[in-house]
């Protein structure tokens, strides 16, 4: 017998919002192993909690992962667009930065609230958020 379809939808009641993020979380990353291993791809995962958590696994390094789509974006990008080289690699790179920097920023910030649980702000923390 199969499971029940469930509506789509936003989950209101924040215990079961966080045992459905857990749950899922651990479904996605399994898969993605999974895939990883069955399909011998190169998969990247980050997740972000809606209070600001970060979550990743990648088969590689997640680095060398956001390195490889950037350069794969940057492929796709000079055949759709006839952009000028240093146009793309200019994008891409502030596109790649960027994300790294959010994450190294929350990343960052996760580690410092579970070393600093009780406190709420720090007074570096402008420099991280």
């Amino acid at each position: 017998m199969g499971r029940g379809k469930i509506e789509i939808k936003k989950i209101e009641n924040l215990n079961s919002k966080q045992v459905t993020f857990s749950k899922r979380q651990n479904g996605l990353l399994k898969k993605a192993k999974e895939l990883s291993i069955l399909c011998d791809a190169e998969v990247g995962v980050i997740i972000f909690s809606s209070s600001g958590k970060v979550y990743q696994w990648s088969s590689t390094s997640i680095e060398y992962t956001l390195s490889r789509y950037s350069k794969g974006m940057e492929e796709d990008h000079s055949q759709e667009h006839p952009f000028d080289e240093q146009q793309v690699e200019k994008l891409q790179g502030i596109e790649v930065n960027t994300m790294k920097q959010e994450y190294l920023r929350l990343h960052t910030a996760y580690i410092v609230q579970l070393i600093y649980p009780s406190q709420k702000r720090f007074p570096y923390e402008s420099h991280i958020t």
